[in-house]
């Protein structure tokens, strides 16, 4: 059984959007790309409605492109109890109330029990410290929690060790 991944929007973003010139930017698409092309066959992809309504926004050729790469990927439910699990995730986790979007793409992935949450925001989702309160949180709930990690992650890395 392949394991399982919510892919949260800005990897989609990354993957649609044209090369930066920004030299850390460009290298997170190229390692996105790298992974798109050779690793996600490995596992079972999902979004949800939010990762699609956040592709569809801005410039309509750009939103075009996202809209492509997800077209196949299965949606998950956001239910009452992944909104209200992301109101508090934000008030325990410490993420700043703009971050509650940030938020529901965590409870989405806590409620359906998904093994990882692929993003490249590392200010409120990918963050070593922000994971560790998720994972406490969760436990005092009884949940699960899945790996928050950034396409570097879940590369076949080669090579000495």
């Amino acid at each position: 059984m392949k394991s399982t991944i919510y892919l949260e929007t800005s990897v989609n973003c990354y993957l649609a959007a044209p090369p930066s010139r920004d030299l850390l930017t460009a290298a997170h698409q190229q390692v996105t790309h790298l992974w798109w092309h050779s690793r996600r066959s490995s596992f079972e992809l999902f979004v949800s409605q939010l990762v699609l309504d956040e592709c569809l926004a801005g410039d309509p050729d750009a939103a075009a492109k996202r809209a492509l790469l997800l077209a196949d990927i299965p949606l998950l439910n956001i239910d009452s109890e992944a909104t209200t699990l992301a109101q508090h995730l934000v008030r325990r986790v410490q993420l700043p109330e703009r971050a509650v979007v940030d938020a529901l793409h965590i409870a989405v992935a806590v409620r359906h029990g998904i093994d990882y949450l692929l993003t490249w925001n590392c200010r409120h989702i990918a963050n070593m410290n922000k994971a560790r309160h998720l994972d406490m949180v969760n436990q005092r709930l009884g949940l699960g929690s899945p790996r928050l990690v950034t396409p570097h992650l879940l590369q076949p890395w080669e090579g000495p060790e």
